[in-house]
């Protein structure tokens, strides 16, 4: 038996079983474009990382700026909406000082 019929042999098999079945994204089309506009000398890299849900801290104090944004609209304590003005700004640093690092490294 060659190896490419055993392999689908194992994929028969595993169908039948239904192990399938349950997969993410299950009759959805796979969007490929942003593995594709990826430079190829960087896409194992990322893959790894967006597979273990890996984050840089920059795309994280963005998420978190536009998360205490969402707050501070449908917030109308004065006290809460100043903490949370504060934190915006000491986050905005944050990121501010990350990407000037950035910068100065390349």
């Amino acid at each position: 038996m060659s190896l490419e019929s055993f392999i689908e042999a194992q994929i028969k098999k595993a169908m039948a079983e239904g192990e399938f079945d349950d997969l993410p994204g299950k009759g959805k089309p796979i969007d490929l474009k942003a593995y594709f506009d990826t430079p190829e000398h960087l896409r194992m890299a990322y893959s790894i990382l967006k597979k273990a849900d890996f984050v840089p801290e920059e795309v994280q104090l963005l998420k978190e700026i536009e998360a205490l944004k969402a707050q501070l609209d449908s917030c109308s304590d004065e006290e809460q909406r100043s903490r949370i003005n504060k934190s915006i700004t000491e986050k905005r640093l944050n990121f501010n000082l990350l990407m000037e690092n950035h910068r100065r490294a390349k």
